[in-house]
């Protein structure tokens, strides 16, 4: 008698287990539905965006979202995104990971995993020539624009205590607020800057960064939190890009000498892990 009534309870927690085991399980769900749901901005140049000659998304970090996919035997499927969204699209299984210039916190590692550090960077303040800002202290008690919901504005922040901060849900947005003059310095990570000058043509000259760094800047691709066997396939993946060489020839795609940014080195590798 005592036997059996515990036996719907013991029925019930293998059926919980059950439920938990197939849940954290992302990879295999992945390779049953034969698609990677890769969560990209398509706004931030060259990490992804609109191609405007075919009207394909392209960049960085579609061509990183690719080879992910290829490493597991799936189909690609890009998702854009607005910068605040990732990371609740990625909790709620909307995208499977997040290829979406993200950059790694403390604050974000609470919420969700991350992968190999894909990109390294330096987030910069943008002015517009002949500006009496010159350096990051001169900030004090003005008007700055940045992205919504990226590391820019703590970051201007904890440099700049007294700033004050306006976010716009893109870059262009941002970019374009700025030559409104809608505040003194526009915050962004240092390539998305060099590329939104390269955009203006000639009158790109108008414009300069600020010397000093507001940050130092780790993206890499986010993935949910204890789902072990996808975030070892995704850094497997990049290990492997690195070591074939076709990581830097991805980066030099779109980063390098005959781009706008016209990098002449890669300043990281996709070997080490940023924790």
């Amino acid at each position: 008698m005592r036997l059996s009534r515990f036996l719907p309870l013991a029925a019930a927690a293998a059926v919980s287990l059950a439920a938990l085991a197939a849940q954290a399980d992302q990879l295999a769900d992945i390779q049953k539905k034969g698609e990677l749901v890769v969560g990209v901005l398509g706004t931030a140049e060259p990490y992804s965006f609109i191609d405007p000659k075919t009207r394909e998304l392209v960049g960085y970090e579609v061509d990183l979202g690719r080879e992910l996919a290829r490493k597991l035997g799936v189909k690609p499927v890009f998702k854009q995104l607005a910068v605040a969204a990732r990371i609740p699209e990625l909790q709620q299984g909307h995208v499977d990971v997040l290829a979406a210039a993200l950059a790694r916190t403390p604050e974000r590692e609470t919420q969700i995993d991350f992968s190999l550090p894909t990109f390294i960077t330096g987030q910069k303040v943008l002015v517009k020539k002949g500006s009496e800002v010159k350096t990051l202290p001169q900030l004090a008690g003005q008007r700055v624009v940045t992205v919504k919901g990226g590391t820019q504005e703590a970051n201007i922040r904890k440099a700049v205590p007294t700033v004050e901060v306006v976010t716009f849900e893109n870059a262009p947005q941002a970019f374009q607020a700025l030559q409104q003059g809608k505040g003194a310095g526009y915050v962004d990570d240092e390539a998305a800057l060099i590329d939104a000058i390269a955009k203006l043509g000639p009158a790109g000259k108008n414009y300069e960064l600020l010397a000093q760094n507001v940050s130092t800047t780790t993206v890499a691709v986010g993935l949910k939190k204890g789902e072990p066997a996808l975030k070892t396939a995704v850094d497997d993946t990049l290990r492997e890009l690195e070591k074939s060489g076709q990581a830097e020839k991805i980066f030099f795609k779109w980063y390098g000498p005959g781009t706008r940014h016209q990098f002449e080195t890669r300043p990281f590798k996709f070997t080490q892990d940023a924790s």
